[in-house]
Order: C-alpha cells, then sequence, then structure tokens
C-alpha cells in the first residue's frame, strides 16, 4: 500500500490577487469549476492501492484544508500542523516519522508518495502509470523522483539529466541543476536528456530518514523532538513550536536528492503544471478562437491572447492582447502576459505599505462558515455571515466594539451575558462592549445574518476567547 503525503504549505504570491497568505492557491478552484487543486490532487488518488492521504500544512490552513478533505470524504482528515515554514526536506521528515512510527515493527517500509497540492496533471491514467513504474524501484531503496517531459524550453523549472536507463522509462539520475537561461534551456531541450524537475517523489520513509540523517542529521534530529513535543488537537497533529523553529530551512533537493547516490528519476507524460503564474494558467486554459481565457463576467471586443477572471462585477475589455486581467472584490490585477514573474514585487509593496490585502479576501473562510466585509468606514464595519447548521462561533467579547445583529434567514441561537436565546428572520439583537456573548445555528439549514459594528477600533484581534470548539486561542 502507497501512503499518499501532500504539501500543502506555500502562499503563492505570484497569483494575487486570487491567491491570499490565508487563503493561498492550493486550496483555490483554478483549474476546475468544482474542486480546488488541493481536492484534484486527492481524487486522482483514485484507483491507487493507497492509505488515506497524511497532509502537511500551515497551521493557519488548518480549517480550510480539514474542510476540503471532508467535502473530498476525509471526515477524519490526518494533518500535520507546521509552526511555521521551513521547506521541503523538515516537512517530508515530519510525515516519514510519523509513517514510520506507525508501521512500528514491520519489516515492510512504508511507502511514501509525496505530492504538491497545488499541481495540474491533466492524464490521470499516465500519472498513474508513472506511480506504478516508480514502486519497484522504491522497494529496492531508490529514492525516486518524477521527471516531466519537456515541451518547450521553460526557464522557470529546475531540470534533471537522466543518466543510467534502469527499467522503461526509469532512470538513475545524473544530476539536478538549477532554473536555466533560455539558451541552456533549448539545449536541453535539444538533447533529449532533460526532464523538468517536478518536485514529486516516492520513496520508503525509513530510507528517506536514512539519507536525511546521512546529509542532513541536524534537520532530522530537531524534527524528531519537534514530533516527540507534538499534541494531538481534533485530528491534527501539532508540532511542537519552539522546537520547530530552530529547524534549517532546505529543500529536499539539496538536503537529500542531490547528494544522495541512489536516486532515481520516472520519466512523465502526463500534462503537468505547477500553475506558478498567471501565465501559466493561460498556458493550461481552454482558450477561444483568439486565443483567451475568460472566467465570469466578461465582455470582450478585439481582445486577443488574454486571461481574464472576474470574481464579483463585469469586466470589459477593448482592444488588448496579451494581458491577465483579475478582478476579486477588493483588488484588481492588470499585468502583461511576460511580466507575471513580478506579481510577487506588487505583494512585497502591500506588506510594506503596511496593506492587508496580501493577507486575505474581502470574505473570510472560517471554521464555522464565512464572513464577507461589505462595507466600512470611520468607527463602523458591516458583515454578511453565513454560520453552518450546528456550528457555533466561540464564546468571546471585545474590548472597543459593539454589535448589532440582524438575522436574514434561518434561526440563530444568541448567548448574551447571562442570557440565552432565539433570534429568527427579521429580527435583531444588540451586544454591548464588553459583554461576553456567542453565536450558534441550531439549524438544518444555513443561518444567515448583517452584523454592525461601531466603536473605536474593528480589528480582528480584538477578540477576548473564553471557550472555543475548534480549539483557537
Amino acid at each position: 500500500m502507497i501512503h499518499p503525503v501532500i504539501m500543502a504549505g506555500g502562499t503563492g504570491s505570484r497569483l494575487w490577487p486570487l491567491s491570499r497568505q490565508l487563503n493561498p492557491k492550493q486550496f483555490l478552484k483554478l483549474t476546475d469549476d468544482r474542486l480546488s487543486m488541493l481536492q484534484l490532487t486527492v481524487a486522482r488518488l483514485e484507483g491507487i492501492d493507497a492509505a488515506d492521504p497524511l497532509l502537511i500544512c500551515n497551521e493557519k490552513h488548518r480549517f480550510l484544508a480539514a474542510e476540503q478533505m471532508r467535502q473530498s470524504g476525509y471526515n477524519d482528515a490526518r494533518i500535520i500542523l507546521e509552526p511555521c515554514g521551513r521547506n521541503t526536506a523538515p516537512a517530508i521528515a515530519l510525515a516519514a516519522l510519523r509513517l514510520a512510527r506507525a508501521a512500528d515493527d514491520s519489516a515492510e517500509d512504508p511507502l511514501m508518495l509525496v505530492l504538491a497540492a497545488d499541481h495540474l496533471i491533466k492524464n490521470v491514467a499516465a500519472f498513474q502509470q508513472g506511480i506504478a513504474s516508480a514502486v519497484p524501484l522504491a522497494r529496492e531503496g531508490k529514492l525516486v523522483t518524477f521527471g516531466i517531459v519537456p515541451g518547450h524550453a521553460e526557464t522557470g523549472y529546475g531540470y534533471i539529466q537522466r543518466g543510467k536507463q534502469l527499467a522503461g522509462d526509469s532512470f538513475a539520475v545524473s544530476r539536478f541543476v538549477e532554473k536555466p537561461d533560455l539558451e541552456t534551456a533549448d539545449k536541453y531541450l535539444a538533447s533529449g536528456d532533460f526532464l523538468w524537475n517536478s518536485g514529486m517523489f516516492l520513496f520508503g520513509a525509513r530510507r528517506y530518514l536514512a539519507e536525511l540523517e546521512k546529509h542532513r542529521p541536524d534537520i532530522l534530529a530537531i524534527c524528531q523532538a519537534a514530533l516527540e513535543e507534538a499534541s494531538e488537537d481534533l485530528h491534527f497533529t501539532r508540532v511542537n513550536e519552539s522546537i520547530f523553529a530552530e529547524c534549517p530551512e532546505d529543500s529536499i533537493d539539496y538536503a537529500v536528492m542531490e547528494k544522495t547516490d541512489s536516486a532515481a528519476v520516472v520519466s512523465l507524460d502526463a500534462g503537468w503544471s505547477d500553475i506558478g503564474s498567471w501565465s501559466a494558467l493561460w498556458d493550461v486554459s481552454e482558450k477561444d478562437p483568439s486565443g483567451n481565457s475568460f472566467a465570469g463576467d466578461v465582455m470582450a471586443h478585439e481582445t486577443a491572447s488574454t486571461l481574464v477572471r472576474a470574481d464579483s462585477r463585469l469586466v470589459a475589455t477593448v482592444g488588448v492582447k496579451d494581458l491577465v486581467i483579475i478582478e476579486t472584490k477588493d483588488a484588481l490585477l492588470v499585468a502583461h502576459k511576460d511580466r507575471v514573474q513580478d506579481v510577487k514585487k506588487v505583494v512585497e509593496r502591500i506588506k510594506g505599505d503596511g496593506r492587508h490585502e496580501h493577507m486575505n479576501h474581502r470574505e473570510v473562510y472560517r471554521p464555522w462558515g464565512v464572513y464577507d466585509s461589505i462595507d466600512n468606514g470611520n468607527r463602523y464595519q458591516v458583515k454578511r455571515i453565513t454560520v453552518k447548521p450546528g456550528a457555533k462561533l466561540s464564546v468571546q467579547m471585545h474590548h472597543h466594539r459593539a454589535e448589532h445583529w440582524i438575522v436574514v434567514s434561518g434561526t440563530a441561537r444568541v448567548t448574551n451575558g447571562e442570557k440565552t436565546y432565539l433570534v429568527t428572520e427579521n429580527q435583531s439583537t444588540y451586544i454591548p462592549i464588553g459583554q461576553i456573548h456567542s453565536l450558534e445555528n441550531p439549524g438544518v439549514i444555513d443561518l444567515e445574518l448583517i452584523e454592525v459594528q461601531s466603536g473605536s477600533y474593528l480589528g480582528e484581534d480584538d477578540i477576548v476567547r473564553f471557550k472555543d470548539i475548534y480549539g483557537r486561542t
């Protein structure tokens, strides 16, 4: 049995403004109307003899990851939480330690299939065949990576040079090379000996840990200590923050794959893309006869080779070509397709200016539902709040703001100081400053309400939680 390990960290800043720090690209529906990138990654495991996936994600994304896994049929998904990002070598080490511990005294080394949550693979059958080809090599102790057959000279990916043929489309790894310039990439393509480095792997958990101990024992020791001091919260494994923060940052390529003498590569031609930029998304999208890819309410006139995503309103284009136009409720990006790699510079400037548009969307997901900040001004803010059936917000209070709640649909159970009562459609209630309160949906349909906040400070950090069923502090 294969044990899928899905790495769902990262922020995807080059896909701003759709991708934000608290809602990055792996949780977005970029290439499918129904499923997020993470959910597509899980779905392509169907048909493989595999255990339930093990996720690794950032602490801040835990509820988003858990909810998307629940929607994919995994109500109690196993999720390891990284308190801070330390790149792929430590993240994979945490999963390997967890799997090796679960295997206990078993003689068979559990096989880890390491996948990224934000990759696109169009040909699932070819992907699964590549995994089948890699299994015998991994059983022999090889650390197998998957190299993508290049379709063009690409400067945005690292490359793997094939060595001696092992079997079929499997080869020893001659060397890993960094992202090349265009002239070098042309030579790689012409030679036929180079593959794109996909960042996907298959190997035994104990085998990986042995190589990590050989080449980066410092990383292994800290990961062991951090996991030994981990705590279990719901179905989350919380790695010890103070210990893990001391771990060096390093990728699996640098820490292990470039140093081991057991690296192998399986050639994979499966319509793969890491969707690392808006131009990459345009490349893999369906297009009209003029080369345009549109999503949302778009009206185009004499427009060619352009990507438009309209999230909340009509976007009209006239006489443009080779553009990327991304509209969300709180931000608009217009960029030339050849310059989309510089989007991250805009994100850096937003951070530097102390703004918030890099952090989250106007619409924010919580474990109990979602809220949309529909209006704000001096000393007031208006939110549209949706609470899922059976869900409950934390028991909390605010030092600087009062709140008015108007129920639009459904029924709310409100705790307001010492009183608990129901508020139904077209009714309202008032929560004074400093009052301990909570909100719950006792019904079987969504609770929709309008919240009007007023006060001297309206930030989300003005919340003192006394009790929370989701383990937040």
